[in-house]
């Protein structure tokens, strides 16, 4: 019984270590798999009896150990869109089913990856090297509002950016309490009309006392019947208003279409006027800053005009130019009027045991019961990693440590053949007693 027994422990041995040298070539040919999660293997005794008289022989077998949390060293990339995960998460994927007229159709198995080197694929979806199709949360471009209760494959399909037609224009200045003689101080800005059609508006002071200015709006593209006009600006307690020295107190007497805010501790000092560039009317608010602040407009010492920013809300109409990702998780598309887009942010995917997730395909796996359910959190909160763009996780797997472990396997190996042809022997000479 007991040479059986020594046979079958010695078969089950070679049946295990077998089970090791496939988790250990599994491992060695995806070294540089990216993204790629080690399996390890546990060997397990099963016993026949053992008591304090009695041990027979009984059996070994094996389970994975999978590693799928543990940190594979990351290396740059030379694709602007690669991302890693530093620390604990998954990238939430899909797997694309079938295309029909052009439409790609995914699967509802959710997965997930640490594969992250994703490229913009023909159809604009951020797609890895193993298939799969990055998944996002959807944000609002006219508010900015991340929509986290649903997760889809990011696509870029807004190549182009809408002209904006200008609302309001931001001046930032000192003009000279002093001003030179015969010097002219002005200022232009570029303004868009609905089409985002350019047009020049200019502004240009004279002092009619001390801290008492008019400013002339000036637009040469307006078409209306009416002229922009001018308005009075005074400064300090000219102004008749308690406010600092220097800083705007009163917008005055209004000529044309301008029209101006009245006096308030702390509120908005605006002119307001009307033009007409052939799309309808378009208000214009001049934003000269806040009555008694000195921010926007002031009046301090000095002879010259001192412009620090004029600047306005409109933009020109612009064509796709490229698409970015950042550490917080958003996915821009850049225009080539120099504006951007957010269209998604990528959360990263955690669960209470990621070891216990299913392996799928190409670096890919989903949800167990045993793993517990996903949770989708923005990068780096609540214990998820951080976002790394620009580089790629390699695969975990240390080369020589399996090496070290393959060479023990083999010599285990060999070890249960020896035992099971000493068995074999034994029981042939047992026979060969009766002859």
């Amino acid at each position: 019984m007991s040479l059986f027994g020594a046979m079958n422990t010695a078969i089950t041995g070679l049946n295990a270590q077998a089970a090791a040298f496939g988790n250990i070539s599994d491992n060695v040919a995806n070294s540089q798999t990216v993204g790629f999660k080690g399996v390890d293997t546990a060997f397990i005794d099963y016993l026949t009896v053992s008591n304090a008289s009695q041990n027979v022989s009984g059996a070994v077998t094996t389970i994975p150990q999978y590693q799928n949390n543990v940190q594979g060293t990351l290396a740059q990339s030379s694709d602007p869109l690669a991302l890693a995960i530093t620390g604990q998460g998954f990238f939430p994927v899909s797997s694309a089913t079938t295309k029909t007229a052009g439409q790609t159709m995914f699967s509802t198995t959710p997965a997930y990856t640490r594969t992250g080197d994703f490229q913009l694929n023909a159809q604009g979806y951020l797609v890895n090297s193993a298939g799969n199709y990055l998944n996002g949360w959807p944000v609002n471009s006219s508010t900015g509002v991340v929509n986290q209760n649903a997760l889809a494959p990011i696509q870029v399909t807004q190549t182009v950016y809408n002209p904006v037609q200008t609302s309001t224009i931001s001046l930032s200045a000192n003009l000279p309490a002093t001003p030179t003689a015969g010097t002219p101080v002005s200022s232009q800005v570029t303004v868009y009309d609905a089409l985002g059609t350019p047009h020049t508006v200019t502004l240009n002071w004279t002092q009619n006392a001390t801290n008492d200015w008019t400013v002339a709006v000036n637009v040469p593209d307006d078409i209306s019947t009416t002229a922009e006009g001018t308005a009075d600006v005074q400064f300090g307690t000219t102004s008749g208003n308690a406010v600092a020295s220097g800083t705007v107190g009163a917008l005055g007497t209004a000529t044309g279409n301008l029209t101006t805010t009245s006096y308030a501790a702390g509120g908005a000092a605006n002119i307001t006027f009307n033009a007409n560039f052939g799309q309808g009317s378009q208000a214009i608010t001049l934003n000269l800053g806040n009555f008694g602040a000195s921010t926007g407009l002031t009046q301090y010492a000095g002879t010259t005009y001192s412009l620090n920013g004029i600047t306005q809300n409109g933009v020109p109409p612009g064509s796709y130019s490229s698409i970015t990702a950042a550490a917080s998780g958003d996915i821009s598309v850049n225009y080539n009027n120099g504006q951007s887009r957010v269209i998604a942010q990528v959360p990263v995917v955690t669960f209470a045991a990621p070891d216990a997730l299913q392996r799928q395909n190409g670096q890919a796996f989903t949800a167990t019961l045993d793993s517990g359910n996903p949770t989708a959190q923005v990068a780096g909160n609540n214990g998820a990693g951080t976002l790394v763009v620009g580089s790629v996780e390699q695969s975990n797997v240390d080369i020589a440590q399996q090496f070290s472990k393959l060479i023990v396997a083999q010599e285990a190996y060999s070890a249960n053949t020896k035992l099971i042809t000493t068995s074999d022997q034994l029981m042939q000479a047992t026979i060969n007693m009766k002859q």
